[in-house]
């Protein structure tokens, strides 16, 4: 599965980039509308803005395959995530601004099957394999979804979106204590936040966080002007994406590793004494 990249660290956290990914398989892309809108609502660059992780001991999993043909953070069922408000489907059939993905309408059901047992069910797997694996070493093991989307996006939420959206499933998925970590490590005057906002995390952050057995599963949503130029102007081909602003996203970085550094050390067994 050369679409599947693990990289292994032996600390008690693991980064999940689930829609990283910009690989349509040449027959489905034959049947989009146009591959820039298939993956106009990529987490752009977000892999590059965590390339810290590693350094930390942390494990990190990425798919290469688009959001578009699978979105791996969604409920494997079809039930939505957000019941009355505009999201989008297991396999996507529109983007985030409602314009259709399909020629002609989105994948049948046995089509999605199909690419749920190729990229989904072996993506959740490794993940379930690398929580074990971590769990034999340690008693607690933080689970960190990393994620970004546009800034403004009307049919979703109104306005510009908090810089740092931290979602725990409304506190289901990890401790308050870790919660009040992660805060605390996000606090900096030139970012606003907020926590369980319009992103309270996805399918991976609800299905693994079990904090009473010592998983503790965290979603960071980042609005994209943080790193990047995000412009106010609807995205076109000519403005969408913007590239990869080293020295926009220096700041973000050094918040972001002082939110996995909180993570790590709420899981280490030193701090749990």
């Amino acid at each position: 599965m050369d679409w599947l990249e693990i990289r292994r660290g032996d600390a008690p956290l693991i980064v999940s980039f689930p829609h990283t990914g910009m690989d349509i398989p040449a027959a489905i892309e034959a049947q989009l509308t146009s591959p820039w809108l298939a993956r106009k609502d990529a987490d752009w660059w977000i892999h590059r803005l965590y390339d810290f992780a590693q350094e930390l001991g942390a494990t990190t999993i990425r798919t290469s395959i688009s959001r578009s043909v699978i979105d791996v953070n969604r409920d494997p069922t079809g039930a939505s995530l957000y019941p009355g408000q505009a999201t989008t489907e297991l396999c996507p059939s529109t983007t985030f601004d409602g314009e259709p993905l399909y020629r002609e309408g989105g994948p049948d059901q046995a089509e999605i099957s199909r690419r749920r047992t190729a990229f989904f069910e072996p993506y959740h797997a490794a993940l379930a394999q690398e929580i074990e694996r971590l769990k034999q070493e340690h008693d607690t093991v933080v689970l960190y979804e990393a994620h970004s989307i546009r800034s403004r996006i009307p049919r979703l939420f109104e306005g510009d979106l908090p810089h740092l959206n931290l979602g725990t499933n409304s506190g289901a998925s990890c401790s308050a204590e870790l919660t009040a970590a992660i805060e605390a490590a996000c606090a900096h005057p030139k970012y606003s936040r907020v926590t369980n906002g319009r992103f309270k995390g996805g399918w991976t952050t609800r299905h693994y966080g079990l904090p009473a057995d010592g998983i503790h599963a965290v979603q960071m949503e980042l609005a994209c002007r943080g790193y990047m130029d995000d412009p106010a102007a609807p995205p076109t081909p000519a403005n969408w994406p913007a590239p990869y602003s080293p020295i926009q996203a220096e700041p973000m970085r050094a918040v972001l590793s002082k939110v996995l550094k909180a993570c790590i050390a709420f899981a280490q067994p030193e701090h749990l004494k």
